[in-house]
């Protein structure tokens, strides 16, 4: 009689999880690109960020906060109008997180020498936050957004601006007086408009005036609106004076309506998403819901383009650190799975595609914490507010354009398993859903590079563009090339169907010329010798002999 067979069913060549590590200091390109801008910021903030982000504690609310979504809830159980969203306490958990470390509206307020590096500090911090979850940075984007906008209003801002800044968050629904920390969301979108804000039909009619200003009643729809938990938003809507901004609070202020009523603005529904599960996109009608008027009449766009600069900076943040966790996942796997008798990571066309990845991952970054840097700088400094206005929509045009196909690439290196959802836990697969998000929201690539066009109109941008690469001029004959054509192509744009070229071409000239001032030498002739060669085909995995494969996959993860 044979005895019992042994259990089948044992589990090896398996990954172990990317978990419990600290994802700045395990991240060279990060800190390089943050050295490059900020020699003489400490880092003591960013590592701790890093280490809990990286925790197991934090994997696991934004597993959580992603599985169970948000739940509208539009009347309570007496059959009154509630128009409340549920959150899981994950949720609240990381947005508290957020806060705490002050990614929304802090920057704003530093003063003295906290608030030399504020921008590309938090930009960096925006990073690591998004490697762990990004849809609760919704709230904390447009919170940060705002506050320009808002400035516009004194009054506005003298009551908000320390709530705004205020890094104890309190989720009540509650009069702004009442709360530790405040945040803000926007409301643009109309259904029949789209990025086309000016077919807009939301009417405000004026209501007299009080502390705060011109007083307005709203009524109207917003397709698209973000976190409608938040306490207050800047909306547009069509005034006599023409489309005009309005900030529009959840609960209303003292006055003859009386403090705590809450404002007329009626959630219809929350939005089935792709991804981005975590936040609350929603449906909502206003009727005859109480604003306070932004800035003049009729100057809402300019307005929103403001805003909109800061959200797309966002934009191209986030992407950029998605990219950075994909690559971790990817990088993690290769080096613990075998396959054909060797691990992953050692396969020859693994290793082209991963250091593919490395590179693209470490050029995003480049260019982002950049971007963010000339926000810094731009009051104080005439080429940087150009570039803060050039590089804008270049960032987020290509950096969010090359985050799906990223994803998709990096989600292969797993194989089936990057493709499994498993109850949340399959980090791949949530980076990829989210990944389209980024290069949708804030307006999509047609729109950036119409943006673009508008700004090569309004400053001497040709010459700014040259100073930005002059550092790296004879580095490589490639970038020389690029450098050389560049300004006459913007001389020379006059038909926005070339626009999106340009706003490539841009891109990745600029970022060349970053990676020469931040990353070896490896990396920069990579780069120049994969995407400014001429015959690159935009697929990863695809570099050329001669390159420092080691080198790059070092850098990219320390083992």
């Amino acid at each position: 009689m044979n005895p019992c067979p042994a259990s089948t069913h044992r589990v090896f060549n398996q990954s172990a999880p990317w978990v419990d590590v600290n994802l700045f200091t395990t991240n060279l390109p990060l800190q390089d690109a943050v050295r490059l801008h900020c020699a003489d910021l400490p880092l003591t903030w960013l590592s701790a960020l890093g280490a809990e982000m990286g925790s197991a504690q934090m994997q696991e609310h934004a597993r959580l906060a992603n599985t169970h979504k948000p739940q509208l809830h539009t009347h309570d159980r007496f059959g009154q109008r509630s128009d409340m969203v549920e959150f899981h306490p994950s949720y609240h958990a990381l947005i508290g997180a957020a806060l705490r470390h002050g990614l929304h509206a802090t920057a704003w307020t530093r003063t003295g020498a906290a608030a030399t590096h504020a921008h590309t500090e938090r930009a960096a911090g925006f990073m690591l936050f998004t490697e762990t979850e990004p849809s609760v940075l919704c709230p904390v984007s447009m919170s940060y957004a705002v506050i320009p906008a808002l400035r516009g209003n004194a009054a506005l801002w003298a009551d908000w601006h320390t709530g705004l800044a205020g890094t104890r968050y309190d989720p009540r629904l509650v009069p702004y007086t009442q709360k530790s920390a405040l945040t803000m969301g926007m409301g643009m979108t109309e259904k029949q408009g789209g990025s086309d804000v000016r077919a807009n039909t939301t009417q405000a009619l004026a209501d007299g005036a009080d502390a705060w200003g011109p007083r307005y009643r709203l009524t109207g729809h917003k397709w698209f609106f973000s976190a409608p938990m938040c306490d207050a938003f800047l909306v547009l809507a069509q005034a006599p004076g023409g489309l005009s901004c309005f900030f529009l609070p959840r609960v209303l202020p003292a006055g003859e309506d009386g403090a705590g009523r809450i404002n007329t603005l009626r959630i219809q529904r929350l939005k089935d998403k792709l991804g981005n599960h975590a936040n609350a996109s929603a449906e909502v009608e206003f009727i005859d819901a109480v604003a306070w008027r932004v800035g003049e009449e009729g100057r809402g766009v300019a307005q929103i383009l403001e805003m909109g600069i800061m959200t797309r900076l966002d934009c191209a943040l986030g992407t950029s650190g998605l990219m950075r966790q994909a690559l971790a996942l990817a990088l993690n796997h290769a080096r613990q799975r075998m396959a054909f008798g060797k691990k992953l990571i050692d396969q020859p066309l693994m290793r082209n595609v991963l250091a593919d990845l490395a590179l693209e991952s470490e050029a995003a970054t480049a260019l982002s914490i950049r971007l963010a840097s000339a926000f810094d700088r731009q009051e104080r400094d005439p080429h940087e507010a150009i570039m803060a206005r050039l590089l804008t929509p270049v960032a987020k045009f290509w950096v969010c354009k090359r985050g799906s196909v990223f994803a998709q690439e990096a989600m292969e290196c797993l194989g089936g398993n990057g493709y499994v959802e498993e109850g949340g836990a399959g980090t791949m697969a949530r980076i990829y859903r989210e990944m389209p998000l980024n290069s949708i929201w804030e307006g999509a690539g047609n729109i950036m590079a119409l943006d673009l066009l508008r700004a090569l109109r309004r400053a001497d941008s040709a010459a700014a563009l040259a100073d930005e690469l002059a550092p790296a001029r004879g580095a490589h004959p490639a970038l020389d090339r690029m450098a050389s054509a560049l300004p006459l192509r913007i001389e020379a744009m006059g038909s926005e169907a070339q626009a999106r070229r340009l706003a490539q071409d841009m891109a990745l000239a600029v970022q060349a010329a970053l990676l020469y001032r931040s990353a070896p030498a490896s990396v920069f002739g990579a780069f120049c010798a994969s995407r400014l060669g001429g015959d690159w085909g935009y697929g990863f995995g695809t570099l050329g002999a001669g390159i420092d494969f080691e080198g790059l996959l070092a850098r990219a993860l320390p083992v």
